[in-house]
């Protein structure tokens, strides 16, 4: 957006994109919702499929009005469709079946084949010189070299709708349907409330694209940043004050929930540096770096050092764990945040290097995104994982979402940092996240051991 694509300016871009990622992760919440109660998991991942589709087929037609519905389209999507077909692969193993943590592992490699290929395929027809020319020659403009981009993904969501249904027969009656209401009145109320609130998004929607025709109101990204920026906050801060005060826990579920919250913040800081990728390195890549490659497959580096990496952390929590030298959870959220942290400080260098306006070496951003990686492999595995053994059985569901408020939380604040290139430089502003990020690792380590006590009394 602020290199070439909507000639946004980089506060603009950033607040675009912060909005963005961040709803993508919020509306996992409701869309898990939708799936356990109203249309199953296969239905809502098939429908979820459907609208990113149309989301990508939005963003390949020119003009402002149709990337926003695009946008719009694909967190729609991506809400139904995130949480759901994680769920889908735990429902085709029974309880304590052997297979199942290959089955995840298989899934698991299946999302980072596709990570690494999109950038490579949609980021090359957006950004290759060859392709641009090619355009030109056919009387197109290069700068449309982006909708075909968009296109192609249209094209790839397509063929993988194609090969969901089609294996469906593969998954029997599993996911097909929601879970059974308690009662017909339970059933009747359900119906109405969602009815309710269906009808409410969707005549708030028209009446805020109404008046903003018509003039009473402006919309810029930067307003709708702030929106969803305070409107975030307050369901966090809503959600955990509600967690510790309306419920009636025990202490030991009250250590849990504590944890729970150490963990979250953890888990928010992480994000916030480490989804910076399609932000601030993004950028780098594209005016700092020197490079013979459009600088979106900069963004397969991750994908592909967590294919060749998986294996061996597999490997290595076990081998540590057979002679009981096992990192703590806190140990490896701390571990994490300490690594996420060195990677921007390899970056304050590189921009400093680049200041005199010479272009750097790719193995600067090659770098960070190997020690990302280790960061993102030694904290996010266990982070849902730590969720759901931390969580009071009564709320045991509603706990797992607090993952995806964090990296919610954490990708909005990525898309914020932006806007502080306005005001510093990007060595600055690599610094100040570097610090940050090392900074709470600093403190999250010296919280093991208290954690590690509170962990085990609970």
């Amino acid at each position: 957006m602020a290199a070439g694509g909507m000639e946004y300016d980089v506060g603009k871009a950033g607040a675009v994109y912060g909005t963005y990622v961040s709803l993508v992760y919020l509306l996992a919440l409701p869309g898990g919702w939708v799936a356990d109660r109203l249309i199953g998991m296969r239905r809502a991942v098939l429908y979820g499929g459907i609208i990113i589709m149309l989301g990508h087929i939005s963003l390949a037609v020119p003009g402002e009005t149709w990337f926003y519905l695009g946008l719009l389209l694909i967190v729609v999507g991506t809400g139904l469709l995130k949480p759901n077909v994680s769920a889908m692969v735990g429902t085709l193993y029974d309880q304590g079946d052997v297979r199942r943590d290959s089955g995840f592992s298989i899934y698991y490699m299946g999302i980072n084949v596709g990570a690494f290929i999109s950038p490579l395929v949609v980021g090359g027809l957006a950004q290759l010189p060859a392709f641009q020319r090619f355009l030109v020659s056919v009387g197109l403009s290069a700068e449309s070299s982006w909708h075909f981009g968009f296109a192609m993904a249209a094209i790839g969501m397509a063929i993988g709708l194609v090969w969901y249904v089609r294996g469906g027969k593969y998954l029997g009656d599993r996911g097909m349907h929601p879970a059974p209401a308690e009662s017909p009145e339970a059933a009747r109320r359900l119906k109405r409330n969602t009815t309710i609130g269906v009808v409410g998004i969707i005549g708030g929607l028209l009446l805020l694209v109404a008046l903003a025709t018509m003039g009473v109101i402006t919309i810029t990204p930067e307003g709708v940043a702030k929106v969803v920026g305070v409107s975030l906050l307050l369901i966090i801060v809503g959600f955990f004050t509600w967690l510790f005060m309306a419920g009636t826990w025990t202490k030991e579920e009250r250590k849990r929930l504590v944890l729970i919250l150490v963990l979250f913040v953890a888990a928010a800081v992480f994000w916030s540096a480490f989804e910076q990728a399609g932000s601030s390195l993004n950028l780098f890549a594209q005016n700092d770096t020197k490079s013979y490659f459009p600088a979106s497959w900069f963004q397969s580096a991750n994908a592909l050092f967590i294919i060749f990496l998986t294996p061996l952390f597999a490997w290595l929590w076990v081998w540590l764990a057979q002679r009981r030298r096992d990192p703590s959870t806190p140990a490896k959220f701390s571990f994490g945040l300490i690594l996420v942290g060195a990677g921007f400080l390899v970056m304050m260098v590189a921009a400093s290097l680049s200041a005199a306006g010479v272009k750097v070496s790719p193995m600067w951003l090659i770098l960070t995104y190997f020690l990302h990686t280790v960061g993102e492999l030694t904290l996010s595995p266990v982070g849902l994982s730590a969720m759901s053994k931390l969580a009071p059985q009564r709320i045991g569901g509603m706990v797992m979402g607090v993952w995806f408020m964090a990296t919610s939380a954490g990708n909005f604040i990525s898309g914020s940092v932006l806007g502080l290139y306005a005001s510093f430089s990007e060595s600055q502003v690599f610094g100040a996240v570097a610090a940050f990020s090392i900074g709470a690792g600093l403190i999250l380590a010296f919280m093991v051991r208290p954690i590690k006590r509170l962990m085990q009394s609970s």
